[in-house]
């Protein structure tokens, strides 16, 4: 369900409206507790405090026993409607994170927000269960506007039944809001699997209409997640994703997106998703000037596939967390230092030299390619010697690219790096070769 659209805010039963804000915030309503992990926060553990109702004979409105509340209740939980939601209490000056997914006017007080983290950390970890945040668009699914379907696509927009059997059961009509969606091939495999290891977040930069009809399609029987599907308007930062409106501790949560620039605070959290281009409007937007999937007709493979290949790192990352020497020392784990390690695996023992790849005088170092591969595990160098082991190119004429060749080395294009990296895995480099030679300016590049 969406909480903001089915909250009894409007209920005159106040009691309902805090039943209904405990269930929602407090779902580990008594302590959790597992053997060998002791977690307590007795400053904000605070028992629960019915709200007194309002007395309608008070000229002002006032809240019998006011006085009583402002000692018990401070520091005030969060709000709604600038109300507290635990005394009723009326507050001048809000402060915390909003949570609009939530409800659309709650926001929570920072010691409330640490005190739910910590209750989901002891929730989490007791039913060995991580966070997994997860992108819409070009990740799980894509989508494209009636309006945007080309000539070679308008095969569609026929009846189910008439379909190409890989799109058949995958392809969705968003009427109300004139579009149409294509969910990625595993996805469905994916979230029952993931759902086994992680609690998950929907996170999109799309509006909340939008994100809600796309989460009913992923999610029919609201099982993977029901009321955790943050949108556009949910963000505190424009342009921006961030974990602060996530109810769990950054340590446990990974970040599934195909976008890492929205990510700028929570890159070690983020495995980066190769993009999902179906439909021509996305290869168009992205600057792609080929045929689509959907014009092609054809699909990603489903079993070999972008989601496929994520859900080993995650199920790799979940069995690193929880593994047995570790079930003593879960406050000190961390999923960005244990995807650091499974990235590092990637590439480890290969050394690399770049040819023709930088602009003169620009810094190898700072370089994408370069930071991707060290990232990956490989060692970069400026330097030719007997370790290194591949040279990337785009020119077999450069001194390096003979040099590869005549040393029986790896001269590989540098889609294998980008390759590698989206695919968690060390790609057979015959699959990249530098095939075309070409003159080279040595004054636009370095050698």
């Amino acid at each position: 369900m969406s909480i903001a659209a089915d909250s009894p805010l409007s209920s005159s039963n106040s009691d309902e409206f805090a039943s209904f804000l405990e269930a929602q915030l407090d779902v580990a309503s008594e302590e959790d507790e597992f053997e060998g992990f002791n977690c307590t926060n007795e400053l904000n553990d605070h028992p629960r405090i019915k709200r007194p109702k309002l007395d309608d004979s008070d000229p002002h409105n006032s809240i019998p026993g006011e006085s009583h509340i402002e000692n018990v209740c401070p520091p005030h939980p969060g709000y709604v409607g600038g109300m507290c939601i635990r005394c009723g209490h009326k507050v001048e000056n809000e402060s915390g994170v909003k949570l609009s997914y939530i409800h659309e006017s709650m926001t929570l007080a920072n010691c409330e927000i640490a005190r739910l983290r910590d209750k989901s950390f002891k929730r989490l970890m007791s039913n060995k269960k991580l966070i997994l945040v997860l992108d819409l668009d070009h990740t799980l699914l894509n989508s494209t506007r009636f309006v945007d379907i080309t000539t070679e696509e308008t095969y569609l927009t026929y009846p189910k039944e008439t379909l190409p059997d890989a799109v058949k059961d995958t392809l969705f009509h968003l009427d109300e809001i004139h579009m149409m969606t294509k969910l990625r091939p595993y996805v469905d495999d994916f979230l029952r699997e993931a759902s086994k290891m992680f609690e998950m977040y929907v996170y999109t930069m799309g509006e909340r209409a939008y994100a809600m009809q796309v989460a009913n399609i992923l999610d029919p029987h609201k099982v993977y997640f029901n009321s955790t599907v943050i949108a556009h308007e949910d963000s505190t930062q424009s342009h921006q994703k961030g974990l602060d409106v996530v109810l769990a501790q950054d340590n446990v949560v990974l970040i599934l997106d195909d976008t890492e620039a929205v990510w700028s605070n929570h890159k070690g959290n983020l495995i980066l998703v190769e993009r999902y281009h179906f439909f021509q409007s996305s290869c168009k937007q992205f600057g792609f000037k080929c045929k689509s999937l959907s014009e092609r007709k054809e699909d990603e493979s489903k079993n070999d596939g972008a989601l496929a290949t994520i859900l080993k790192i995650l199920q790799r990352v979940h069995s690193l967390y929880f593994h047995q020497e570790n079930s003593d020392n879960l406050l000190n784990q961390d999923v960005r230092k244990l995807l650091e390690k499974v990235r590092k695996e990637v590439l480890q023992g290969c050394k690399i030299v770049f040819s023709r790849i930088f602009p003169t005088k620009f810094p190898g170092k700072k370089h994408h390619l370069w930071r991707m591969a060290e990232h990956l595990g490989a060692t970069c160098s400026t330097k030719l010697d007997e370790l290194v082991t591949h040279v990337v190119s785009t020119d077999v004429s450069t001194g390096k690219s003979r040099w590869a060749v005549n040393q029986n080395k790896f001269l590989v294009h540098p889609g294998w790096i980008e390759a590698c990296n989206y695919l968690w895995r060390k790609e057979p480099e015959e699959r990249f070769p530098v095939n075309q030679e070409k003159i080279s300016d040595s004054s636009s590049t370095q050698e």
